[in-house]
């Protein structure tokens, strides 16, 4: 094994050279070109094949610990590591990426002249996310979480003529940068604490419990929880929500379920790499935060969507819901690794499918989706109409959709360590918040009055829909297909 290895990487590379291709081509050319459409797609589709390849490397026994500091053995100072955890958020990230950017297709074409930069930050945008995800050490994934953040502030903002979207960005990023501020002094603290940045390896984190009782964990403890903060403003987990509902208004609805569905996972994903990738033995100090956390989420999420009459909104304090439930499913430690992979995956193709069918019905580089817009869909686009009573009966958590078993895992997973409350508190809320997502569906198919025009959704916001409601369907159907392969994707 050397000191570096590409496979690692790959993902990171092929989205970068994606990138700069674009940029650079940009410059020497038409500007205004539609075949970056396919070059996005393209490149999203070949990074998550790179994922396929990192998961078959794995499981033919590689993997292992990357891109140590020169001089030093690699398990010293892992950088980067290809495991079973990775793979899976590169193959997911890819995936989403490539639907995503379906449904963002309309929008792109729509900015014109500077299609090339919003293809360019949504590929730099989900190779910071990977990132966080694929390294373990606290500082390299803040260089993820600041790469994708910084991108997404600037697609937060891309329609530069509205209002609503600069002041969405300006907030996104006054908000996010304290988040990332937060961040940081929690790792540099935990480092403080443990003496490493680094989850694994000799001399890291997880070897620093093995072999110490901290008696006094005060910086410990204050670090962690600051790391906590940083990670619950990504995933939009209230009460440090308040960003969510006016950037998922604001920003351009193009762009809005690339920002969401990529965010969401990667965030997770971070979590789990961290709190029970390398900070496992402290569950019981950090357990009880993410509980409460959840449950503030689960209620004013659940709360504040049943008041909203914008699409965009509700959608928002949706997420905010969501989140609640996941955070649920990570108080069980490595248990929950598949339940949350799981939720987590299937969620932000659902996302993904509803903001691509927002953006066909408001316009994709609208600021505010009425739900007046939605009365009578499905005799406007029989096609939209249906696909988004599924996308949303999948959120909602009804049975045969695949939030159902997202939900029921996570509720397993907290039931099983002892969090009965928060099942129960669970089981409520997701019952309440059947009404505004049966809302949607009720104004969908409403008859009375005139439908309005007949809506033709593009080709790119058909499949982007299509591939949202049928992996929404299939694994609501036969979930254990999915299952099986992510209890292969731990963090450790």
């Amino acid at each position: 094994m050397q000191n570096a290895a590409w496979l690692p990487v790959a993902f990171e590379i092929v989205l970068i050279v994606g990138a700069l291709t674009v940029l650079m081509v940009a410059v020497v050319m038409d500007r205004n070109r539609k075949v970056w459409g396919p070059v996005a797609g393209f490149t999203f589709l070949l990074a998550g094949a790179v994922g396929v390849l990192q998961w078959m490397d794995v499981a033919d026994g590689g993997g292992g610990m990357f891109f140590s500091a020169p001089g030093l053995e690699i398990t010293k100072s892992p950088m980067v590591v290809m495991d079973g955890y990775s793979a899976f958020a590169a193959i997911v990230l890819g995936l989403v990426g490539f639907t995503g950017f379906l449904g963002s297709w309309d929008l792109v074409t729509k900015i014109g002249k500077r299609s090339a930069e919003f293809v360019t930050l949504s590929l730099l945008a989900f190779a910071g996310l990977h990132m966080m995800v694929a390294s373990p050490n606290l500082l390299v994934i803040f260089v993820g979480l600041e790469t994708a953040s910084i991108s997404f502030y600037i697609l937060a903002g891309f329609v530069r003529d509205d209002i609503n979207a600069e002041e969405s960005s300006l907030k996104y990023f006054m908000l996010g940068s304290l988040a990332s501020a937060l961040f940081l002094y929690g790792v540099a603290l935990t480092f403080g604490a443990t003496g490493s940045l680094t989850i694994y390896g000799a001399n890291s984190i997880r070897y620093f419990f093995s072999l110490n009782l901290i008696t006094e964990p005060g910086i410990l403890l204050v670090g962690m929880a600051l790391m906590l903060i940083g990670l619950f403003f990504k995933i939009s987990a209230a009460p440090f929500h308040q960003w969510a509902p006016d950037v998922y208004q604001g920003a351009p609805s193009g762009a809005v379920g690339l920002m969401a569905a990529g965010v969401k996972v990667a965030g997770f994903a971070a979590f789990g790499r961290i709190f029970i990738g390398g900070l496992l033995s402290q569950i019981d100090a950090w357990g009880p935060i993410v509980a409460v956390i959840a449950a503030v989420s689960m209620v004013i999420g659940t709360t504040m969507a049943l008041v909203q009459t914008d699409m965009r909104r509700l959608l928002a304090y949706s997420g905010v819901a969501q989140a609640g439930y996941l955070l649920t499913a990570l108080l069980a430690g490595a248990d929950a690794i598949p339940g949350m992979w799981f939720y987590v995956s299937t969620y932000a193709f659902m996302i993904v499918g509803t903001f691509a069918i927002v953006s066909a019905v408001s316009g994709p580089g609208s600021t505010s989706a009425p739900m007046s817009d939605y009365k009578g869909l499905v005799r406007r686009s029989p096609e939209l109409g249906w696909l988004l009573a599924i996308l949303m009966f999948g959120m909602s958590g009804m049975p045969f959709f695949a939030g159902f078993v997202g939900k029921v895992l996570a509720f397993i997973a907290a039931g099983s360590v002892g969090y009965i409350w928060l099942v129960i508190l669970g089981t409520l809320t997701t019952v309440i918040g059947l009404a505004f997502y049966l809302k949607v569906v009720a104004t969908v198919f409403a008859s009375d009055g005139d439908a309005g025009e007949v809506l033709e959704p593009s080709l790119s916001t058909r499949f982007a829909v299509v591939i949202s409601a049928t992996i929404t369907v299939v694994f609501g159907i036969v979930p254990w297909i999915l299952i099986d392969v992510v209890r292969d994707a731990l963090p450790f």
